[in-house]
């Protein structure tokens, strides 16, 4: 693309209405320095620094989207809790609406509390529930769907194995989608990965086929990657999967296109969340009808620039489109 074109295309995510479905988590971090170990016990002592709050899972995405300039919108179902608060705080901080979150007396607010000590990850303890929805919250949460999908220009399924995603949902969620003839995008987990048919982008990565198909052996070349992608086409009927090959960087099938994109050499500094900015900068291509070839060089360029910064950071609109325009995207 040409330094005008790829300009005019990052300006025009903005404005684009984003509806995410999924798992919506607070990532706490503790954070401060060892310099002993206890008497009690062999652990050690983390002087503690600071503590640290964020959105994670599916508000990482929508963090993402609301850097590109798109108007994100979680739907999703937390607890009557002091961690429901803190979530809908962090949202409402970040300048984002809580509309669509279900509160829910029969669920905890996934929360991931991190210890840090000396810039190394000591302990992680987690607070969830993981047990599919019931009937009741599956109606109530589709309600709050039905009532976004409305304004919606693309919905994303961002599912984590928390319970709120589940085999019939998701297809009843598919089919008002297909109906509206709004595109979808999903980056799934083991539990559903085979409930997501006739979606128009199926982003998994290379664990996650494996782990889905129920494959043996590393997916260690090209042919093998082709293979599991084509068996999954065979059985989701996707439009399009894209698959993240990390430092080997996207693998795209659609219909009889192929696109194998390699990663831009970084300075790796963390992975986490490369993901999640993926899916946002292939949804927004999505809702703007961009070529696939084009879809899959942006998001890949992004997932690798958020991979030099540490921890789980959103991706910085400015410093994307600097970086097409330098690679000649």
């Amino acid at each position: 693309m040409q330094q005008t074109a790829i300009d005019d295309l990052m300006k025009s995510f903005y404005g684009v209405r984003v509806l995410i479905v999924g798992d919506v988590m607070v990532d706490n971090y503790i954070i401060g320095k060892v310099d002993r170990v206890s008497p009690e016990a062999p652990v050690p002592v983390v002087d503690v620094q600071r503590f640290d709050s964020r959105l994670g899972g599916a508000g990482n995405v929508a963090l993402n989207l609301k850097a590109l300039g798109a108007i994100p919108v979680l739907c999703s179902a937390i607890g009557r809790d002091k961690e429901g608060e803190d979530l809908r705080r962090l949202l409402e901080d970040a300048g984002m609406t809580t509309r669509a979150l279900l509160v829910s007396d029969k669920r905890k607010t996934t929360t991931k509390t991190r210890v840090l000590g000396n810039n190394h990850q000591l302990l992680r303890i987690d607070h969830e529930v993981k047990d599919d929805l019931d009937t009741l919250d599956s109606y109530l949460l589709e309600e709050h769907f039905r009532r976004e999908l409305d304004n919606a220009d693309v919905v994303i399924f961002e599912d984590y194995n928390k319970g709120v995603l589940h085999g019939l949902n998701i297809e009843s969620f598919l089919e008002l989608c297909q109906k509206h003839g709004i595109p979808t995008i999903v980056d799934p987990k083991k539990s559903n990965f085979l409930s997501y048919k006739k979606a128009t982008l199926f982003k998994p990565n290379l664990k996650e086929i494996r782990e889905g198909l129920n494959l043996e052996g590393a997916l260690s070349s090209m042919d093998e990657i082709r293979a599991a992608v084509h068996e999954l086409n065979g059985i989701l009927r996707n439009q399009a999967t894209m698959v993240t090959l990390s430092e080997k960087g996207v693998y795209l099938l659609c219909g009889e296109e192929e696109y194998l994109l390699p990663a831009h050499v970084r300075n790796i500094a963390d992975v986490s969340g490369a993901g999640d900015t993926v899916v946002s900068v292939a949804a927004l291509c999505l809702a703007k009808k961009c070529p696939w070839n084009t879809l899959a060089a942006l998001s890949n360029l992004a997932g690798g620039l958020v991979c030099e910064e540490t921890g789980v950071v959103p991706i910085q609109a400015d410093r994307l489109l600097a970086e097409a325009i330098r690679v000649g995207l």
